[in-house]
């Protein structure tokens, strides 16, 4: 009897050492994949992804649109020079409606308010032409402004969306659920609130360096647009002279004219 008591303790006592030198058996953490990882950041992340679609968006618009083809081009030009020499204002006018340049529509603006106005002096169609010119200047930058918006306002909404995840981590220690540092709760509050910072700043980080890229095109071709508008001042200017040359006519003198009532 003695004997079986003793095989039978020494087992347990074996068995609590076997257990005891096995090494503990960790949980393996379920992996995540990137679209999952992007729904952990809470409701801020859908504001988000808007902003993220439309910054896309506004960059490839901006790629087809932001080149100096679409702004001043040499063929353009060499034609209008032509045209301009040849007194061919409505065939002028004809190609500037059917290009869609920038300096197209500074001269079709030009052509239509001389047409409307044939009597107008050269320094008015001058005001007329840097108008436009200032005009089609300033679209160019207010549409690559939208980027600097959005890589402005992208941060504070991953930054909101940080704020809504540290309350709600705190609120759970608050209210007791969160025993530990390491209980799944206050991670979970926490891991959405740095989700939503990084982001607010992957959108940021492209919005704002494209801005960078399309503002230095905007002010060279600016430059490019200035020049050329010069220039089409510049030949239009002998055509007006020569123009006000032919229709002028001399009127007399109030001194030489008789006095019919003294006859």
């Amino acid at each position: 009897m003695k004997c079986c008591q003793f095989s039978l303790a020494g087992y347990f006592l074996s068995a609590i050492a076997a257990s005891a030198a096995a090494p503990a058996v960790t949980p393996v953490a379920k992996e995540m994949n990137f679209f999952e990882i992007i729904l952990k950041g809470g409701f801020m992340m859908y504001p988000l992804a808007l902003m993220s679609m439309i910054t896309v968006l506004l960059i490839l618009i901006l790629l087809l649109t932001i080149r100096r083809n679409a702004i001043v081009s040499d063929r353009f030009m060499n034609s209008a020079d032509t045209m301009i020499r040849k007194r061919d204002f409505a065939g002028l006018s004809a190609l500037s409606n059917r290009r869609n340049e920038c300096m197209a529509r500074i001269i079709q603006k030009t052509l239509d308010f001389m047409g409307s106005n044939p009597g107008a002096s050269f320094e008015t169609l001058r005001d007329v032409a840097q108008t436009e010119g200032s005009h089609q200047a300033g679209m160019l930058t207010s549409r690559i402004t939208y980027l600097a918006d959005i890589g402005a306002i992208a941060p504070m909404v991953g930054l909101l969306g940080t704020v809504f995840g540290m309350i709600e981590a705190f609120m759970q220690i608050y209210s007791g659920q969160v025993q530990g540092v390491r209980e799944m709760g206050l991670a979970e509050g926490v891991s959405k609130a740095l989700i939503a910072t990084a982001g607010g700043l992957a959108i940021s980080i492209p919005a704002l360096t494209f801005y960078s890229i399309f503002r230095g095109r905007v002010q060279k071709y600016t430059a490019e647009l200035e020049a050329a508008a010069t220039h089409f001042i510049a030949l239009l200017q002998p055509q007006i002279v020569r123009r006000d040359q032919a229709t002028h006519v001399d009127l007399p003198l109030a001194g030489d004219r008789k006095d019919l009532h003294g006859i």
